[in-house]
This record gives structure tokens, sequence and C-alpha cells, in this order.
């Protein structure tokens, strides 16, 4: 115990120390807690499950910029602005989902190589697409999203119930996103 003091408290003086001969300190200084990060620890399966949603948010909103580029035909002015509200949530999303991995001591991993294989989402069909096929294509990958969290959802609650929150979101702002998009090719129900 006298050692671990006095090796905290040496660290703590050779952090806090900058004022020179007089010992005065300056800027931030070092606690007891610097450094000591004990706090949750995100197991190898929660950082997976993670990992899992993290690509699927960085595949969809990639692959829902190219949808606002290259749609063409009727109604075309509210899907382009639809899609941007998808994809700002899509990033939103992903950053928070990134940033808890963070928090949990995990290394999240978004470069394109990793995103490309390991992502659920379909390959996003190249050239000028029509709005009707747009609003199923767009439709299938976000529910491919929602499908993504409601499979890793039980393991990181059972785990991390903080997390599952983070997953609670994502699901019902993307299954409302699936909904208002899909209603554009719906027809009404016969009375």
């Amino acid at each position: 115990m006298a050692t671990t003091t006095k090796t905290r408290t040496q660290h703590t003086r050779s952090a806090g120390s900058r004022g020179g001969a007089s010992g005065a300190r300056n800027g931030a200084r070092a606690t007891r807690l610097e450094h000591a990060e004990h706090g949750f620890t995100a197991s190898p399966q929660l950082i997976g499950h993670l990992q899992a949603v993290l690509v699927d948010l960085i595949e969809l909103a990639t692959q829902m910029k190219q949808a606002h580029w290259s749609v063409v035909g009727r109604n075309f002015r509210d899907l382009h602005l639809q899609l941007d509200e998808i994809i700002e949530e899509a990033r939103r999303f992903g950053d928070e989902v990134a940033e808890r991995l963070r928090a949990l001591h995990g290394v999240p991993d978004g470069r394109s190589t990793t995103v490309a294989a390991t992502t659920t989402l379909g390959a996003f069909p190249d050239g000028e697409v029509d709005t009707a096929e747009t609003v199923d294509l767009v439709t299938a990958r976000v529910e491919a999203v929602v499908a993504t969290c409601r499979r890793v959802h039980d393991e990181v609650d059972e785990e991390d119930p903080t997390t599952s929150d983070l997953l609670h979101e994502i699901i019902a702002r993307f299954e409302q996103f699936a909904w208002m998009v899909s209603a554009e090719n719906r027809t009404p129900a016969s009375r």
C-alpha cells in the first residue's frame, strides 16, 4: 500500500510540477484518477456487435449519398431531401456508436476496406435510378440497419443496458425512416 501511494504521489508531482524551482503549478494537473480508467470494459462480443452496427451505419450514409446523387423521376426533390435526413442521422449515430466503443475501451474500425468487407447492406446500383426503385432500395437498406441492431440487441442489453439504449434510439429513428420512405410507393388499402 505504501508503495502504491508513493508512486501515485510521485506521478502527481511530476505531472503537475511545471513551475521551476518555486514548485508552482501551471495548466492541467494529474489526479489520482488520471490514467486509472477502471470503469466498464466491453467484452470482445460487445465490441463486435457495436462494430457490426457501425459499419452498417457508415455504409448506409455512403449509399444514401449515392442515391441522393443518382435519383431521377417523379417526386425527385422530396426524396432527394429525405435522403439528406437519412444521411445526417446515419452519420450522427455512426459517430455515437464509435464514441461509445471508445468509451468502453474498444477501437472502432471505419476504414472503407473494413466497411466493404463486413456490411450487411447490398451494393447500390450505379447510374441513374428512378425514384420508385430508389424508394425500394433505400427502404431495404434502412431496414438492414435496423435488422443488424435488432440481431445484436439482446446480447448487448444483457452485457450493457446503457449501450442498448443507443440501439433503441437507432432502431426507432430508422424504422420511422423506413415507414416514411416506403410510403412513397404504397397505394391506399381498399375501403
